[in-house]
């Protein structure tokens, strides 16, 4: 009898959940949870690929200011994203930024205002699999600094507002109760999405860069839910993190 050992397998090949083989995407990667978003930040680049669409995962490439980019989304949740950062990294891609959506959790923050991460909660199941309960779940020093700089710089004179600082995420989207957010809220948490902590920790065992941005879908603390017509404003505030997102790449040229 052998045993698998799935740190060493993929290596080398088309990976079985994303579909990618190495050789088709770049070094950096924006990531999506929703892959109908995909096409969204392909809308910023020239030259576009569609390499694969297998499952949540939907993967395009193309440039940006002359930087090879690619677009792959995650799904909702930390175990789809987990396996799409240890994929991806098997065929190149060595940083990751995600690009989502998220729900505020403090005063003052609207639907599509940018939220830069300085660190996750991990209220998930996935990297408890990963690392001992206090590892950190934290973004890259200079992908964050540099996504706030630039999202700074991009809204200035404009209505939209950037915040940054510690989110949370989350396993069960239903399941988060009034008494939950509010204990998120006392702890000054900033806002609470389902991807981040896999992202950051994966990113961290494996040698690799991460960092997020995300638009504010809602706020959990003024009453204002996904279900309150805030798309539009959800929306704008997608494609400005976008563009804050690739900029960051080709500063960093990550």
């Amino acid at each position: 009898m052998s045993t698998v050992d799935k740190s060493a397998e993929g290596v080398g090949v088309r990976q079985f959940h994303i579909g990618i083989a190495p050789g088709e995407v770049s070094s950096v990667a924006l990531l999506p949870g929703d892959p109908f978003r995909v096409p969204l930040i392909a809308e910023f680049l020239t030259d576009v690929k569609d390499i694969a669409h297998n499952r949540e995962h939907r993967t395009m490439t193309g440039y940006y200011k002359g930087k090879h980019i690619t677009a792959t989304s995650t799904g909702m949740g930390c175990p789809s994203t987990a396996i799409a950062v240890e994929e991806l990294a098997r065929v190149g891609v060595t940083s990751f930024i995600r690009v989502g959506s998220s729900a505020g959790l403090q005063p003052g923050i609207v639907p599509g205002d940018l939220l830069i991460s300085e660190g996750s909660l991990r209220n998930d199941g996935t990297t408890a699999a990963y690392a001992h309960p206090g590892f950190p779940a934290v973004p890259d020093l200079a992908i964050a600094l540099e996504l706030k700089r630039i999202a700074l710089e991009l809204t200035a004179g404009t209505e939209t507002q950037v915040h940054s600082g510690i989110n949370a995420s989350d396993d069960a989207f239903y399941a988060e109760t009034p008494e939950w957010i509010d204990t998120l809220n006392k702890l000054g948490i900033l806002n609470v999405e389902m991807e981040s902590s896999a992202l950051y920790v994966v990113a961290r065992l494996r040698g690799l860069r991460a960092g997020m941005i995300c638009s504010t879908s809602s706020n959990l603390v003024e009453g204002a839910s996904l279900y309150s017509g805030t798309h539009d404003r959800l929306k704008a505030g997608w494609m400005t993190s976008i563009e804050v997102a690739l900029e960051t790449a080709v500063s960093l040229d990550l």
